[in-house]
């Protein structure tokens, strides 16, 4: 598995993370040794990069980790973030926000519990708070790296203001934000922002949802529980009016003997050498899959046919 460096930081991981969120939370129950297997299953293929919050579940999905990825404490990077109200968790990220520093260090000594490390690899936030000055969370994960409890400090969906506030107090290792071929407004401000502080890139939904992947069609169902089932990208209209950029994977996919997929993770990994997506998937084929995109070179002709053709195209149907 070849490697690579989130930014100007030490922290060198897989160049394929992998998103746990959905194996202990949402649309369909999982069984956790199934599960259990399947996460050491991953490490045996070289990924090192492990994405949980303790909003997922809540906090199954970092026990799951925990436990499954005990066996390769020192090897493996485990990242976690830190921003909700216990007791308030819901769907919507846009509620129960908490990043007040004394509940910033309460999540700290909760996660380092559940995930059985002595400290963590990353700990992000996971979405501004408005009620809560970015320089007081920073400084509050700082206070935690001094006191070898945090390795490196993440935000996640953050602006270019709030990410240059945050990296003067402490600075930032990594960037989590939503970025794909069919979702691209962060190269306008944040990807120039994150090059030139040295900040690293971990794009999730770099599949769309798993959109982009071609097996979804306008006759696709979503369980209530599953959030595309409410997304306004899922509708059959959308789904239908969509399919050009699906079409155009296939194309280019066709051209280099891959998959959709594939494509669609090797255009994210030839934007920038910083940059790490994780999508996620709870199957070991479609972990196969998305572990190809690695070896997949696009030619400066791929890239460029992608660029035109997608200027060309209007998405249908907002990202939430």
């Amino acid at each position: 598995m070849k490697t690579r460096k989130l930014g100007n930081s030490n922290l060198e991981v897989s160049a394929l993370g992998l998103g746990c969120m959905r194996m202990s939370f949402g649309d369909t129950p999982t069984d956790k040794q199934e599960m259990i297997a399947f996460l050491h299953k991953a490490v045996e293929r070289g990924v090192t990069f492990f994405d949980t919050a303790e909003v997922y579940g809540p906090f199954t999905n970092e026990d799951l980790l925990g436990e499954a990825l005990e066996p390769f404490k020192g090897k493996v990077v485990i990242a976690t973030k830190f921003g909700f109200k216990h007791g308030d968790i819901g769907p919507n990220p846009r509620f129960g926000m908490d990043s007040r520093p004394e509940q910033i260090r309460r999540v700290a000594e909760e996660s380092l519990k559940r995930l059985r490390v002595g400290v963590i690899d990353l700990f992000y936030q996971h979405r501004p708070d408005p009620d809560v000055p970015i320089e007081d969370v920073a400084g509050a994960v700082k206070d935690l790296i001094q006191e070898g409890k945090v390795k490196h400090f993440g935000l996640s969906e953050s602006s270019a203001d709030l990410i240059r506030r945050a990296h003067a107090v402490q600075p930032v290792t990594a960037l989590q934000s939503e970025y794909s071929i069919w979702w691209t407004p962060i190269e306008k401000e944040i990807l120039p922002t994150l090059e030139e502080l040295g900040i690293g890139l971990v794009p999730y939904s770099p599949l769309g949802r798993g959109y982009l992947t071609g097996k979804i069609d306008e006759n696709t169902t979503y369980d209530s529980s599953d959030i595309r089932s409410r997304n306004p990208r899922f509708t059959p209209e959308a789904i239908k009016a969509n399919r050009v950029v699906v079409e155009l994977l296939e194309r280019i996919a066709s051209q280099n003997n891959a998959t959709p997929a594939q494509i669609a993770l090797a255009w994210l990994l030839a934007q920038k050498p910083w940059i790490v997506p994780i999508p996620g998937t709870r199957k070991l084929h479609r972990l196969d899959e998305n572990l190809g995109a690695v070896e997949i070179e696009l030619t400066a002709g791929d890239l460029n046919e992608i660029k035109e053709a997608m200027s060309q195209i209007t998405v249908v149907g907002h990202r939430y």
